[in-house]
């Protein structure tokens, strides 16, 4: 058997990258707490590539702080969450909780005058949306979310920075096909339980969903067919291991995904993330962690239109600059890493489509 040469949802999966660092040292502080999620590695690195300062940790699991101070030896470990809020010197906390907590803390984050950046999903229910854009318009303050496989991802940016370029005209339609390893035994109870994680269009759809917006340049969309189904999973019913979703840009733009937990043992990345781009001049093709038999990792783009085809190696090329976009937001009042607008859109959408298909299921 292969073997795997990194883990989607643990400290091993954790991109980093020799970036344009923003802020002087620090001039730009912030704080991480509740590690439910391994991605929280991920949301850390990219704001300390791009110059930010580490200060405090907070977690109730002190083996989940030990191994985070083993990869951050310089931060403080706070004694409260409270700690981090009172500290005039953090400008945002960073979380990956529970997912059904997480919108909770992020009011709690505003209220006391800090910026938020959350795991994907942001939310796992309309009405926690409906809330924190409440408490967003009340503070001023942000709501931001590491929806990773774009943000974090070379082949994905570098794919929005050609579309924006014009290098297949007018995007018509965004395909994304997301396997990704189950690791049933390696996983929390919280995993397996909908009611925490809100279903696998609601978290891993959220992704898919933020990609079509972005590389269609839509504002909204119409959601007009979704699934979520658990096809190979009896033993943990509140799984949901495979999903698909179809939307309708503002814009006339034609979007699909495939989400699912079907990473095969023998596959050495965590899942063959693909994307395939239709422009009305050309189209582009991610091969996003690996080139299946060829190349693992890669972070591959295929770029066909009038004056070319060319396979662009993208690994390690981009240093991942929605970071350093994220850091200057904060500090200038700006948006230019991501609007709250986008934001949000993307997680209300993949909530509509799971509410469509668990209404589905019912019926």
């Amino acid at each position: 058997m292969k073997k795997h040469i990194d883990v989607k949802d643990g400290a091993n999966y954790a991109p980093t990258a020799e970036s344009e660092k923003v802020v002087a040292e620090g001039e730009f502080q912030f704080a991480v707490a509740h590690l439910d999620h391994g991605h929280i590695y991920g949301q850390t690195n990219g704001l300390i590539d791009a110059g930010g300062t580490l200060k405090y940790v907070y977690d109730t699991d002190p083996a989940r702080v030990e191994q985070f101070v083993q990869r951050y030896p310089q931060v403080q470990v706070a004694s409260d969450f409270q700690e981090l809020l009172d500290d005039p010197d953090i400008k945002l906390v960073a979380a990956a909780a529970i997912p059904n907590q997480r919108a909770s803390i992020g009011i709690e984050v505003m209220r006391a005058g800090k910026d938020y950046f959350t795991d994907k999903s942001p939310f796992t229910t309309l009405q926690q949306l409906e809330q924190v854009e409440k408490v967003v318009a009340q503070t001023g303050q942000k709501y931001m979310v590491y929806y990773s496989e774009r943000l974090h991802n070379d082949a994905a940016w570098r794919a929005g920075e050609l579309i924006a370029e014009g290098a297949i005209g007018r995007v018509i339609q965004v395909l994304n096909l997301a396997p990704h390893r189950l690791a049933k035994s390696t996983r929390p109870a919280w995993f397996f339980d909908k009611q925490q994680y809100g279903g696998i269009l609601t978290d891993i759809g959220s992704h898919q969903v933020e990609q079509f917006l972005t590389y269609a340049n839509c504002k909204s969309a119409t959601v007009n067919y979704a699934r979520a189904s658990n096809l190979n999973n009896p033993d943990r019913p509140g799984l949901e291991d495979f999903g698909e979703i179809s939307l309708t840009g503002d814009n006339g733009s034609s979007f699909y995904t495939r989400v699912d937990w079907f990473t095969p043992e023998g596959q050495t990345s965590w899942g063959d993330g693909r994307t395939f781009i239709v422009g009305t001049e050309g189209s582009l093709e991610l091969r996003k962690y690996l080139d299946v038999g060829r190349q693992t990792p890669s972070s591959k783009l295929l770029l066909v239109n009038a004056e070319r085809e060319q396979e662009i190696e993208c690994l390690d090329q981009t240093g991942f600059p929605f970071f350093g976009q994220l850091i200057l937001d904060v500090m200038n009042r700006t948006e230019h890493a991501m609007t709250q607008a986008h934001a949000f859109k993307a997680a209300e959408l993949s909530l509509q489509a799971q509410l469509l298909a668990d209404a589905t299921t019912q019926n």
